[in-house]
């Protein structure tokens, strides 16, 4: 048998040495063309990134620079720095444009609606989403349900009922107002987070003889931390930002006005005089608070955001 064939017979059983193809793909140019594309889209992705932090950072940064100038360099030159820092706008906004009572009016009401909501939205939460019993969807949907109905149709109607209640122009009335307006997103947001914590937990608990409350205040709730921690910081944001309900419900006395409400007032108030290095610091005092919560609890936030999708 000549050498020839030999080759050729190897080939075909598999033991010989393959012979090149040409449609093969070279190693060295595989997979070039995705990793340009990914490429492309980096780039595209980082510049989306860096322009959003941008346009939501220079406000800010903008207004905090404004509290530092005099009527006259705000006027002047709105975008260009401060001469110096001038702290007396943060004065004149705290105690002449009655910003520091219009701030702690806002924690008062904040301290009894957020605690109200967190405790009565985390029980009706953790009752959907670990019993089982009739009605339990139906009320799960009311719930829902409540987020979907803008809360601009019931202002007329709520405006006589809080008359006829007696609690118009007063803090608990508002306070009760903001809980009922928190409810649904609380109680939708904490049913799902409740539901991707571990059930072996729970059904130790009550198989060791732990009632149903000291389940729930010492096994749940600590393990529901960051959920919790997550929706209080959406829930502090809206109430100590809102305007509509106060601007309605709260039109008594000036004195008892809310942050936003005197915000407003001052706004309109600089339409007869000039004081914007004023208004630029009370618009910093109102951010403060916002940026100093949301720092403090930012790990906390983003683990209860992405607790379900890591279970």
């Amino acid at each position: 048998m000549s050498t020839t064939d030999t080759a050729d017979r190897a080939e075909s059983e598999g033991t010989g040495p393959a012979r090149p193809a040409t449609d093969i793909e070279e190693p060295g140019k595989r997979g070039r063309r995705p990793r340009e594309d990914g490429g492309i889209l980096n780039v595209f992705a980082h510049s989306f990134l860096v322009l959003w932090v941008v346009m939501a950072a220079a406000p800010l940064l903008w207004i905090v620079v404004s509290a530092f100038k005099t009527s006259a360099e705000v006027l002047s030159d709105p975008f260009g720095l401060p001469s110096g820092l001038h702290w007396a706008n943060f004065a004149n906004a705290w105690a002449e444009a009655n910003i520091g009572r219009y701030a702690i009016n806002s924690l008062i009401i904040l301290s009894g609606s957020l605690t109200g909501t967190m405790l009565l939205g985390a029980m009706a939460a953790y009752v959907i989403a670990r019993y089982t019993f009739r009605g339990n969807r139906a009320l799960h949907f009311l719930f829902i349900g409540g987020l979907m109905f803008p809360v601009f149709l019931a202002l007329v109607p709520l405006f006589f009922m809080m008359q006829n209640l007696g609690l118009l122009n007063t803090r608990p009335g508002l306070i009760l107002v903001y809980i009922a307006y928190s409810l649904p997103f609380t109680i939708f947001f904490l049913t799902a987070f409740f539901r991707t914590l571990p059930s072996g937990v729970h059904e130790a608990a009550i198989v060791d003889g732990a009632s149903h409350t000291r389940t729930f205040w010492q096994i749940m709730m600590p393990m529901a931390k960051p959920g919790l921690i997550s929706i209080g910081i959406f829930n502090f944001l809206g109430q100590w930002n809102q305007f509509v309900l106060p601007r309605v419900l709260n039109v008594g006395s000036r004195d008892d006005y809310v942050l936003p409400q005197g915000l407003a007032a001052l706004m309109v108030q600089m339409g007869y005089e000039g004081d914007w290095g004023a208004l630029y610091a009370g618009l910093t005092i109102a951010m403060l608070p916002v940026l100093v919560v949301y720092i403090t609890f930012q790990r906390q936030v983003q683990a209860g955001l992405t607790a379900g999708a890591l279970k």
